[in-house]
């Protein structure tokens, strides 16, 4: 009898152990699973907080994986995101207003280089001093809009719209000016020709971006 009740006891105590190992088991494979969906829903929400079309350089800086979130300088945090913004809108400010000193400085550009080609080299230190500062402040624009930091939204919009327009024109007007420096003692006439482009797709970009 002690012999039937020591087995059922030990019966009982078995059931009783592995019920207890099945039970943690499915409390250890639930909690894997909630702390797994809490490791998705974080790096969704991180992925929120960035558009999904950014310009490279954007991507290089500010992206997920780019150079402000490894050092920690920028952490990806909706706090940080809001500093962000902000200082896209002065960087894009800044871009605007030193787009016009550009702009004007082409202008004079043009009409001096055009005395030079006519032949009358009074203007040829001026015009190599205002070529100089107009190159600074074109590529230093260039650089504001580049490495600004990258919207919240960046949806791609059917048809041409004004902002796409000035992006397209960017890509021609910056290799303009590539070219333009590149060949101001080279060629001439190509020299010419890439600073009446770049001018010429430089005013388009601002009036299609800004009317």
């Amino acid at each position: 009898m002690d012999l039937m009740n020591t087995y059922d006891k030990f019966k009982i105590n078995g059931l009783l152990s592995v019920l207890l190992v099945l039970c943690f088991s499915s409390f250890v494979s639930a909690q894997e699973d909630l702390f797994s969906s809490i490791r998705e829903e974080s790096k969704e929400i991180k992925t929120e907080l960035l558009p999904k079309r950014m310009v490279f350089t954007q991507r290089l800086l500010w992206g997920e994986n780019g150079l402000m979130r490894k050092t920690q300088w920028s952490p990806l945090t909706i706090e940080q995101r809001e500093k962000e913004l902000k200082v896209r809108r002065k960087m894009l400010k800044a871009h605007q207003i030193i787009g016009f000193v550009t702009l004007a400085g082409m202008v004079a550009q043009g009409v001096m280089g055009t005395q030079l080609y006519k032949g009358d080299y009074r203007y040829y230190e001026t015009h190599e001093t205002i070529g100089n500062l107009t190159s600074i402040s074109y590529f230093t624009g260039a650089g504001l809009s580049l490495f600004a930091p990258p919207p919240l939204i960046n949806k791609k919009t059917k048809g041409l719209s004004s902002a796409q327009a000035h992006k397209y024109l960017a890509t021609i007007h910056f290799s303009a000016m590539l070219a333009t420096n590149i060949l101001a003692e080279e060629n001439k006439q190509l020299h010419r020709a890439a600073a009446f482009t770049a001018f010429g797709s430089y005013a388009a970009a601002i009036l299609v971006f800004k009317f």
